[in-house]
């Protein structure tokens, strides 16, 4: 990710887009490891407690999503939804 690691979202830096590598497959790669993990330990510990984790997990990593790619059009522009057209959210 180069530059452009960070939590949350940074409205003070600006970074460059990076649609290569794993982004060249995921527009969000990391949440995509971060869902797999969740449901894997759902797998591991079948019960209700972690099927209330993972769905959980589901809901805020989309609207987390879903935030930073408002603020990513607003960052990038035309470059981002192009880029937003070619790739998938997750996989």
């Amino acid at each position: 990710m180069k530059e452009s690691w960070r939590i949350g979202i940074d409205t003070e830096t600006k970074t460059e887009l990076i649609t290569k590598g794993l982004f060249g497959i995921s527009r969000n790669p990391i949440f995509l490891g971060m869902i797999v993990s969740l449901i894997g330990l759902f797998f591991l510990t079948p019960n209700a407690w972690t099927l209330i984790f993972v769905i959980l997990g589901y809901v805020l990593i989309q609207i987390q999503i879903r935030l930073e790619e408002e603020f990513l059009i607003e960052q990038h522009g035309e470059k981002y939804i192009e880029y937003r057209e070619k790739v998938r959210r997750l996989i």
